[in-house]
């Protein structure tokens, strides 16, 4: 009996260390599988790590250099920007400074600015400002350089801007070739006086700059009449009219056809030919232009020099380019004289222009637009 109890007991033994060795034999599998993923995790983690290190350094230092680029680029455009802006506003100033006729302006506004006293003349020149608005229907004003020259100024930007053509006459004739006409021709030998506005030029060589005057009148006449686009015109004219060199080269043009009609009319009248217009006579009468050189002398050379055109040389200026100008003298406001027309005779199929003073020398030009 004791025998067989020892047997079994071994027999157990032997099943507890056989049970004991598979165990020891499955924990020593599972610990090598783990250390085999944990050997494997490792790897791939200094892997990265590696990897990350590497391309850290690389992408900082692509980093760092996009946003010095990105700085130095928003410097350069904050730099270009105000430079840009520096040189848009000297251009304006210096075209406005320039300009001798300028963009047009509120009409009442205008009015307040310049008459904002309270002295009878301002209240004056409001309500005549006040009347062009309102009867008138006058709404903007462009201002004109006030100096000598502003009523040929006046006339001829808008004669320009309108896109005028030349007048009847000038198509007929070869303009360039007046002043020889006047110097061989008629014997005008006394031309070599012409004085060129502030120039006060004179001399054997006024024939040749007269000529150059008149070659600048008509090449700019024709090309800006000869544009359609109202816009492109006005680009023209305001080029134009910001080179004084060039537009004060146009008024001395038409200073002279202005002496050349006083000549023809002149010989017409001291031959006794066709009949002249009544202007000539009453420009012919006054003591100081009973002749083209009078005429030349006391009152053509200073125009644009220390005069302007008086009244008479209004008439003659409107009578030469076939144009009706219509002046609203704001000073003789309440007054038949407040509205006139020059000529105050002229044709129906004549264009009209307006112009506006205050005092019978400086000149603006009134629109109507709305």
């Amino acid at each position: 009996m004791q025998r067989k109890h020892d047997r079994k007991a071994s027999k157990n033994k032997e099943q507890f260390t056989e049970q004991e060795k598979k165990s020891r034999t499955n924990h020593s599998k599972r610990s090598v599988g783990k250390h085999e993923v944990w050997s494997w995790t490792t790897a791939t983690k200094q892997f990265l790590c590696l990897v990350w290190e590497k391309v850290k350094v690389k992408l900082m230092l692509s980093m760092s250099f996009l946003i010095v680029v990105f700085c130095y680029c928003r410097r350069l455009y904050c730099f270009l920007a105000q430079l840009v802006k520096w040189w848009s506003n000297y251009l304006q100033r210096k075209l406005r400074r320039n300009l001798s006729v300028l963009t047009e302006v509120d009409l009442l506004g205008y009015s307040a600015r310049e008459w904002k006293e309270e002295t009878k003349q301002a209240k004056h020149m409001r309500e005549a400002y006040e009347e062009l608005f309102w009867r008138c229907h006058i709404k903007y004003l462009q201002q004109v350089r006030k100096d000598n020259y502003s009523v040929l100024r006046a006339v001829l930007f808008q004669i320009f801007s309108q896109g005028i053509p030349f007048p009847s006459w000038m198509k007929e004739r070869d303009i360039l070739k007046l002043p020889e006409k006047l110097l061989y021709s008629q014997g005008c030998n006394w031309i070599q006086q012409y004085s060129f506005g502030p120039e006060r030029y004179t001399g054997p060589n006024a024939f040749g700059k007269l000529r150059k005057c008149m070659e600048a009148l008509k090449a700019n006449w024709a090309e800006i009449s000869a544009t359609k686009d109202r816009e492109e015109r006005g680009n023209m004219c305001n080029t134009l009219f910001s080179d004084e060199s060039k537009e004060y080269k146009l008024y001395e043009a038409i200073k002279f056809l202005m002496l050349y009609e006083v000549v023809e009319a002149y010989e017409q009248i001291k031959n006794r030919g066709k009949p002249v217009h009544n202007l000539f006579r009453l420009l012919l009468a006054r003591d100081s232009s009973s002749d083209p050189l009078s005429f030349m002398m006391n009152h053509l050379n200073s125009i644009g020099d220390s005069i302007c055109l008086d009244q008479v040389e209004l008439f003659l200026l409107g009578y030469l380019l076939e144009v009706k100008i219509r002046v609203y003298r704001l000073h003789r406001f309440n007054t038949e004289e407040f509205q006139v027309n020059y000529p105050d005779e002229y044709r129906r199929e004549w264009n009209e222009i307006s112009l506006l003073t205050e005092d019978d020398r400086y000149y603006h030009i009134p629109l109507c637009r709305t």
